[in-house]
């Protein structure tokens, strides 16, 4: 597996590759410290697997940078680990096709689980922060939106895949929904890809937004 770690930082560089490393011994590491030497590894190495990146470092301009990722290598994952620990960020990032946000705020442990997580191709966000979504919250369209009127695409759901989708709103790991559910991992999966193409979307972080934005729009309803 190879990873790119993009952060201007070399403590912050080392201390990642240091933890990645205990979790997944076969692993190639490249570093890069600005915006344009990320983009350089990546063009020059078109197999890299994973990339972590901070939204503050030169050359990359926060979100504008997320695009740009997207734009030119919508096949590599990208995880953001970040000083800002803010739903306004994390939300932001996942509408930019993220498979994860890391506080650089969190606890040792939670840094190594959401790496476990990542690593074995899961999504990682911080459900303390995703909970915290303002109610009536304005987003920009995305393809991830749920209508704003209704949410009745979602009446095409079993409800175990309601379930699941619920789950997955709240930031919480393959894994931990099937514990939840009582169900494997496998079933989670089946259940997640069956719903993703009924609404049709393409990615986990995109399905994890469509379930933000509805849980937003259930709450809102409820308070009318």
């Amino acid at each position: 597996m190879k990873v790119l770690i993009a952060d201007d930082h070399w403590m912050v560089r080392e201390s990642l590759k240091q933890v990645i490393r205990r979790l997944h011994k076969a692993l190639d590491v490249y570093e890069a410290g600005t915006f344009g030497e990320a983009l350089t590894l990546l063009r020059s190495h078109a197999d890299i697997d994973l990339m972590l990146v901070d939204l503050i470092m030169p050359g990359f301009e926060e979100f504008e940078g997320l695009q740009k990722l997207r734009r030119e290598f919508p096949e590599v994952p990208v995880v953001v680990v970040s000083v800002h620990d803010d739903i306004e960020h994390v939300l932001r990032a996942v509408e930019h096709g993220v498979i994860g946000y890391i506080p650089k705020s969190a606890s040792g442990p939670e840094i190594e689980r959401s790496f476990e997580r990542v690593l074995a191709g899961e999504v990682s966000f911080p459900r303390h922060i995703i909970e915290t979504a303002p109610r009536g919250r304005e987003r920009a369209p995305t393809e991830a939106a749920p209508p704003r009127s209704s949410d009745r695409s979602v009446d095409t759901l079993t409800n175990r895949e309601r379930d699941v989708l619920a789950l997955l709103g709240k930031g919480y790991s393959v894994s931990r929904i099937a514990t939840d559910l009582g169900l494997s991992s496998h079933t989670v999966r089946v259940h997640l890809g069956n719903l993703m193409k009924k609404l049709g979307l393409r990615d986990r972080s995109s399905a994890i937004h469509y379930a933000v934005n509805l849980a937003n729009l259930h709450r809102q309803a409820e308070q009318q």
